[in-house]
């Protein structure tokens, strides 16, 4: 269904890197590609979550987004040790609860938006006086559910509805010290998925787990965000199967 493979991505020696939601899925293999391009990596997992196997070159952070006093220690970590941040990756999210809007309790959307939404404009906040300083980039990984209402996703539709327009607003406001990016992500392979395909009410649950994209695909375009090269793009709202990226990939003729 997908026919993508990971883009190169070039040495980031000297980069420091700070990503969210990197205990498993995504955020993991994002994390391992980095290391493995010389970056700095602060790998953000969330408190009491099992975290996927991280390469031990990365500093592992406690980091809820929702909660400021995590937030706020991970940024002082990230300056007292390093000195500096080029690219924040708000990669943390999360798809529940999953059901028809009728059925679903006003109160049950507020932890996606407080981790999707506010979350994101919480670590943008924290990160950017160094972000400014580095001139560098921030990148929210973002999906097509964003700008496609799907059925049973009342609550992940709309709370990547407004980090696109939140993401949009930051490439507005903090330009031009700090370039911000929308990342749009295709089926891929993980756990939420899984999730996904369990609730069985839309079309994207109806994908064959073999048909999915490989979480390296994602995490290979995420990392090259993280390198010099993103600073010369200059559009905003991004996807993986656009042609800046394919054009890259290795694919069968």
């Amino acid at each position: 269904m997908f026919n993508l493979a990971p883009v190169p991505v070039s040495d980031l020696t000297g980069r420091v890197v700070l990503v969210t939601g990197a205990g498993k899925g995504i955020g993991a293999e994002l994390v391992r590609i980095l290391v493995a391009n010389g970056a700095t990596v602060y790998a953000g997992v969330f408190p009491g979550e099992a975290a996927e196997d991280l390469p031990a070159a990365a500093t592992v952070l406690r980091l809820d987004v929702t909660k400021q006093a995590d937030v706020d220690a991970a940024l002082a970590q990230v300056r007292a040790e390093s000195g500096r941040l080029d690219v924040l990756v708000n990669n943390a999210g999360m798809i529940a609860p999953i059901g028809p809007l009728a059925e679903l309790a006003t109160d049950a959307l507020a932890p996606a938006f407080a981790v999707n939404v506010m979350g994101v404009h919480r670590m943008a906040l924290a990160a950017l006086p160094m972000l400014r300083a580095s001139q560098g980039v921030i990148v929210n990984a973002g999906t097509g559910a964003a700008t496609t209402p799907m059925e049973g996703w009342t609550v992940y539709c709309s709370t990547k509805a407004a980090m696109r327009m939140l993401t949009q607003m930051m490439a507005m406001e903090l330009a031009p010290d700090v370039k911000s990016f929308f990342v749009g992500i295709p089926p891929t392979d993980t756990a939420m998925q899984g999730v996904i395909r369990s609730a069985g009410l839309n079309p994207i649950s109806k994908i064959p787990q073999e048909k999915l994209v490989r979480p390296a695909v994602p995490a290979s375009v995420l990392a090259w965000m993280c390198g010099a090269e993103a600073r010369a793009v200059d559009e905003v709202l991004l996807d993986v199967r656009q042609e800046i990226f394919t054009k890259m990939m290795d694919l069968p003729a």
